[in-house]
């Protein structure tokens, strides 16, 4: 996935989850940020970030936050980056070598997944979840409690009971990383319902990122600890 018009920038504030205040070469920036999480050990004032240029002339915001730096690390930190990234590594074949097609937002039960995957032995589904949660090397996800997510997890469980794949796969937006865990701290129900998923047959992936301030790409398997 390729960015254009990328600048770099430090953080200053926000004031919103939608909105921060980054101090440019060119002066103040008001950017919108493509994360509605909390990220708060990410945007701390004085941290380095990337912004890309909208291609929208009439936009309030003239940039979009992407990426951030934090300690020797890049963090991609674009909510729609995960999908875009997934889709194309799984359409060369790198999720599922034999993959025919893939569909988005795939209606299955009273959710809509991320992907259906069609390969000869059938339909698999995936649900992408976007890491941006990093401490002492361990990863981890989510960092706010998200009902919708364990509400993903429960149809992926049910989709394998009736006899379909699935795959959660968490994309982890940095690289070199030492494994992935559930954030049980911030969402004990999350966890519980992923270690459950895991024991019905439900595949937990997950897999860190090469990123550079104007790109992002899947890179390798990382170690999942349930």
């Amino acid at each position: 996935m390729q960015y254009h018009e990328v600048v770099k920038g430090h953080f200053l504030r926000r004031p919103n989850r939608f909105i921060a205040h980054v101090e440019t070469a060119d002066g103040l920036q008001v950017c919108h940020v493509k994360n509605t999480g909390r990220c708060r050990e990410l945007l701390v004032p004085g941290a380095v970030v990337y912004l890309e240029k909208a291609t929208n002339p009439a936009r309030k915001t003239a940039y979009d936050l992407i990426a951030v730096e934090k300690g020797g690390l890049l963090i991609n930190m674009d909510a729609q980056a995960p999908n875009h990234v997934f889709q194309e590594w799984a359409a060369q074949g790198g999720f599922l070598p034999d993959v025919q097609s893939i569909q988005p937002e795939y209606r299955y039960g009273d959710s809509r997944l991320d992907f259906a995957l069609t390969t000869p032995a059938g339909l698999h589904l995936v649900e992408v979840k976007g890491v941006t949660l990093e401490e002492n090397g361990v990863v981890r996800f989510p960092d706010a409690p998200t009902e919708r997510g364990v509400k993903h997890i429960r149809e992926l469980e049910r989709a394998v009971r009736e006899g379909t794949e699935a795959t959660l796969c968490f994309v982890i937006q940095m690289c070199g990383v030492d494994h992935f865990s559930p954030n049980d701290i911030t969402h004990p129900a999350f966890g519980a319902a992923l270690r459950e998923a895991a024991a019905a047959g439900v595949h937990i992936r997950a897999y860190d990122c090469v990123v550079a301030p104007d790109s992002i790409a899947i890179h390798r398997p990382v170690p999942v600890i349930l």
